[in-house]
């Protein structure tokens, strides 16, 4: 019986991929760990796909504040929204995929939630990353395209654990009847979890393999739920309104002078599309590069993009970088650490409250612009 999948090759043969199962269980959680992707981001959440990083695999779990683990969870990754998803793994052919598995995740959720140290995953996550000679914080700005500092997404991670708002994903090379309806039931109770499985099927033919996730547990009225929850598009009205009912009327007023300012020097100013913070972001774009400069924030702060602009001519030498944080720490209230000319550090709003310090940071952006449009450096 044909399995219905197949691969145009090149040279025009086509090749009949047919399912088979894995051979181990090690092997589909290895496939898990090295191709974070195969979680199908993308149907968990259409309108934003959901982006991964892996903390680790066979990561412990305390049943009390005082021990060290009496479980072991197959994998826990982090989305870009900080959302601790538990991730288990199990064969069709191991008869626990049914009911007991499901048991399981309970009873780690349960605890993982009162026990989890924020201090030990974010351990358990810089450590791996350093053996593989990587830049944590690269690394999660890259994997997860976040808008956040480093420290602010941990506060968020730590957050979600606070309030149990956690994912629980089941894998299986094929999820049986039971465990869907089962499933389908705790997403749809749950709140603010959320509970699916993935079923990744395996192909394989002529030496070539293909995997194939599908997620089961969003009924139609879940995901009703979930489309109301579309991103806003922010532009400056509506991000200087939220800043003023946030920060206060000075706030806004620096922000809608630097927005003027920037208008003035022809910047491209991208407003975000976050539901609860908005984001005005100010660049150059010149040539075939585009630089962004500096986001401003309805929270009250402005993130300086060191981390763009060391991947950019001109500012890729670190000596343009560290002037250019040396000028900004000599406006008073600012202060960035060295380390910051590798990543997104951000100053307060109120840093530029006074005129004198608002000309102080104009002046210096103004520099910057030139030194890009001159190709000094």
């Amino acid at each position: 019986m044909s399995s219905g999948v197949f691969v145009l090759q090149k040279d025009g043969t086509l090749v009949e991929m047919n399912q088979q199962e894995y051979d181990s269980e090690d092997m589909l959680q290895t496939l898990l760990a090295t191709y974070p992707d195969l979680l199908a981001g993308n149907q968990i959440d259409e309108l934003n796909p959901r982006k991964w990083i892996l903390i680790s695999r066979e990561f412990s779990i305390p049943d009390k504040e005082t021990t060290q683990g009496r479980w072991s969870l197959d994998h826990l990754f982090l989305d870009q929204d900080g959302i601790p998803t538990l991730v288990e793994v199990k064969r069709s052919s191991d008869t626990r995929i049914r009911r007991e598995v499901i048991g399981q995740m309970i009873e780690y959720a349960a605890n993982a939630v009162s026990y989890w140290a924020i201090d030990k995953i974010r351990l358990h996550y810089e450590t791996r990353l350093e053996e593989l000679g990587l830049d944590p914080d690269q690394e999660l700005m890259d994997n997860l395209q976040i808008e956040l500092e480093y420290e602010d997404y941990w506060e968020k991670v730590t957050t979600n654990l606070n309030t149990g708002k956690i994912r629980m994903l089941f894998i299986a090379d094929k999820i049986p009847f039971e465990l869907k309806q089962i499933v389908e039931f705790l997403n749809e109770q749950m709140n603010p979890a959320e509970v699916l499985a993935i079923e990744i099927k395996q192909y394989v033919g002529q030496q070539q393999k293909t995997l194939i996730p599908r997620v089961f547990g969003q009924s139609s009225k879940i995901q009703q739920k979930k489309s109301r929850k579309k991103k806003r598009k922010w532009d400056e009205p509506s991000f200087l309104a939220a800043l003023k009912e946030r920060e206060g009327e000075e706030a806004a007023n620096t922000a809608k002078d630097i927005l003027s300012w920037g208008k003035e020097r022809l910047l491209d100013i991208w407003w975000g599309q976050g539901i609860k913070s908005g984001q005005g972001l100010l660049n150059l774009v010149h040539g075939e590069n585009w630089y962004g400069f500096f986001g401003l924030w309805t929270y009250g702060r402005i993130e300086i993009q060191f981390q763009v602009l060391k991947n950019r001519p001109v500012y890729q030498d670190v000596e343009m970088r560290m002037n250019l944080l040396n000028q900004l720490n000599r406006i008073p209230g600012v202060e960035i650490p060295d380390d910051g000319i590798k990543r997104r550090p951000s100053i307060p709003f109120s840093a530029l409250y006074p005129k004198t310090s608002r000309i102080q940071f104009f002046e210096i952006w103004e520099e910057v612009i030139d030194n890009i449009k001159t190709g000094k450096g």
